[in-house]
């Protein structure tokens, strides 16, 4: 008798579904008894509830923070790196924490939700809404909008797969989990695993660094005294992206000036201005928003006609104290020539001479000019939307950048020539986007840059005349100007040299080429620079 009353004292087993005192009761969906020791979290973790608050409040708090310390998006190498790494993070979080594949889909659209409202009042086509409209519109986009869709959103999918699959794998009571058969199971790998692929590739890619090739002797080996480097200045404050290379540092010094506003040249003096660097050491930088420089955009309200001057003659300084050199050469094109003659009125003790190729005198002009040609070929070819579209708008100036594509994006159309054969070839200046000198973040900030700055600057020379604003230089100047340069630009040119009172002046044609002869045809050039400039200046 005593060993039954022994026996039937120890506790039974329970019954299936039954729940001791103190335990959470059949009808609480949030259950977890046997759930993982997971310390504190215990609490989040085992309701469902307080997971997906979680899972909410960890994806609000990176896109405020995102959108308040980069609103732009991205900037530099470390800023995309940093953005993969942090959102792969962020979405395992949201994926764990919430137990819920939902999370794989409202995780991202959580974040860019909060993402858009953080930044609203930044300005620029890339961010101040959605545009797809015309080429310039989906450049717009896709540099915008569609790089935080790779370097964000797409990262921040895989990692709440990642984290939704962690759940389920600690959570014993996930039911779910057993609702896909194995062809949905491994089609639900394979996808993971092909998108986990693309965003290593992604991040190798946006790693590599940007580099530029040394200058070599005839032997292969590194040239004494030469100078071949990308570097960061500090200019007025700026960190400007600047490239350097030339056979002798005792050559004189050439500064070249991109176009745009808003554009960068590094590509095309490394494919087609290499001769340059026997004779002079080649400068160049991406200017204030843009490419090596996109980083210095804001305060975009100190992105002034004035400032990109000022930034000019800083470079010329630190060029001259560098290279130990009382004088340099200022090459500019298009936008870039702008840019070259204000300087050179400002300060002509800095330069031996300023060479402008594809000169622009007055853009307001150049524009309705080129509005005119435009919508006479579009009436002429029978273009009946590019006829509507050009009278809807009206001749320039516009407040509106995107506008200018109906005015500027025909011009191999409206002023057709055969290009086939230069240098550039046929694609211009989309030939020198893809060089080393370019990492993968800079190449996709040229086109945001382009686009961006462009907005801002562009309104701002609408009252930019050098006809009347700088009719004399106290610096040599030379024109090179394309035998198939447009009307529209070659006009207003004609006009300001002749008009021009200057120490040396002459104009020289380059019969083949158009806007950018001095890429179009290098070999022309590089006899202009040190068979007429050199000889008539060095010693000035």
């Amino acid at each position: 008798m005593s060993s039954i009353r022994r026996r039937a004292t120890i506790p039974a087993p329970e019954a299936a579904g039954s729940h001791p005192a103190g335990s959470h009761t059949a009808g609480n969906h949030d259950a977890g008894p046997r759930g993982p020791d997971l310390g504190g979290v215990a609490p989040v973790w085992r309701s469902r509830r307080a997971g997906t608050a979680a899972a909410f409040a960890v994806v609000g708090a990176d896109a405020l923070v995102t959108g308040w310390l980069t609103p732009r998006g991205a900037a530099t190498t470390p800023q995309a790196l940093a953005a993969i790494a942090v959102s792969l993070l962020v979405g395992a979080a949201a994926g764990l924490l919430s137990r819920s594949r939902w999370a794989i889909l409202l995780a991202p659209v959580g974040f860019a939700a909060l993402f858009e409202l953080t930044r609203i009042g930044t300005t620029g086509p890339l961010v101040d809404g959605i545009h797809l409209g015309g080429t310039y519109g989906l450049i717009a986009f896709a540099t915008g909008r569609g790089l935080d869709l790779l370097l964000v959103l797409i990262p921040m999918c895989l990692g709440a797969v990642i984290g939704a699959g962690l759940a389920r794998k600690l959570d014993a009571t996930d039911r779910d989990k057993h609702r896909w058969g194995k062809t949905g199971l491994w089609g639900r790998r394979t996808v993971t695993v092909v998108v986990a692929i693309a965003v290593a590739a992604l991040g190798a890619g946006i790693a590599r660094p940007a580099t530029t090739d040394r200058i070599v002797g005839a032997d292969g080996t590194p040239l004494a005294g030469s100078v071949a480097e990308l570097r960061q200045v500090d200019i007025n404050g700026h960190q400007l992206g600047m490239m350097i290379r030339g056979d002798s540092t005792a050559n004189p010094v050439l500064l070249y000036l991109s176009g745009g506003p808003g554009g960068s040249d590094l590509g095309g003096l490394r494919r087609n201005g290499e001769a340059l660097e026997k004779a002079f050491t080649v400068a160049s930088y991406d200017q204030r928003g843009t490419g090596k420089s996109f980083d210095s955009l804001d305060p975009i309200s100190t992105l002034t006609l004035a400032g990109a001057v000022d930034d000019a003659v800083a470079v010329t300084d630190y060029l001259r104290g560098r290279f130990h050199q009382d004088k340099i050469y200022l090459v500019g094109n298009s936008w870039g020539t702008v840019l070259g003659v204000l300087a050179a009125q400002q300060h002509p003790e800095l330069f031996a001479a300023f060479v402008g190729s594809g000169q622009m005198v007055d853009l307001k002009a150049t524009d309705r000019l080129y509005f005119q040609d435009t919508l006479a070929w579009a009436t002429r070819t029978g273009n009946t939307a590019l006829v509507q579209q050009l009278t809807r708008n009206g001749p320039p100036p516009y407040a509106d950048a995107l506008k200018y594509e109906a005015v500027l994006g025909n011009e191999q159309e409206v002023y057709p020539y055969d290009d086939s054969s230069l240098a550039e070839g046929a694609n211009g200046f989309s030939e020198n986007l893809f060089h080393p000198e370019y990492s993968l973040i800079e190449q996709v900030h040229l086109l945001a840059g382009f686009l961006t700055v462009f907005s801002v600057l562009y309104p701002q020379l609408q009252g930019v005349d050098l006809r009347t604003q700088v009719p004399s230089l106290d610096v040599p100047v030379y024109l090179v100007q394309g035998g198939h340069e447009t009307r529209a630009r070659a006009e207003p040119a004609a006009q300001w040299f002749r008009l021009l009172q200057a120490p040396t002046k002459q104009l020289i044609t380059f019969p083949d080429s158009g806007h950018r002869a001095l890429f179009q045809q290098p070999d022309l050039f590089y006899e202009v620079m040190t068979g007429t400039v050199l000889p008539q200046t060095r010693g000035g």
